[in-house]
């Protein structure tokens, strides 16, 4: 999985203000992509554009099968965002 390069392109998605992928269980595959958004003051980005936005920019097995939506991203004590938790939450979402 390549988050950082997945990530970005989600943010360049008009409406997302932060975004985060991780990785959740998956039968066939061992794990799929899942990405955890925050958006924009005034927005709410529909996942299923947003997975269609990833399509046009990435290959198709780096592109999200699952999308959240957060109010805030889980952040560490020095503000990066907290992966470790977030592969926690997201596995109970996905």
């Amino acid at each position: 999985m390549y988050p950082a390069e997945v990530e970005h392109v989600l943010c360049r998605y008009d409406g997302v203000a932060e975004a985060a992928v991780t990785g959740t269980a998956d039968p066939r595959w061992g794990q799929r992509v899942h990405a955890v958004i925050v958006p924009g003051p005034g927005k709410r980005p529909d996942a299923a554009e947003l997975i269609a936005f990833c399509r046009e920019h990435l290959a198709r097995y780096k592109c999200p099968r699952s999308v959240e939506f957060r109010d805030s991203l889980p952040k560490t004590g020095i503000g990066k965002i907290d992966k470790r938790l977030l592969a926690r939450t997201a596995a109970a979402h996905g």
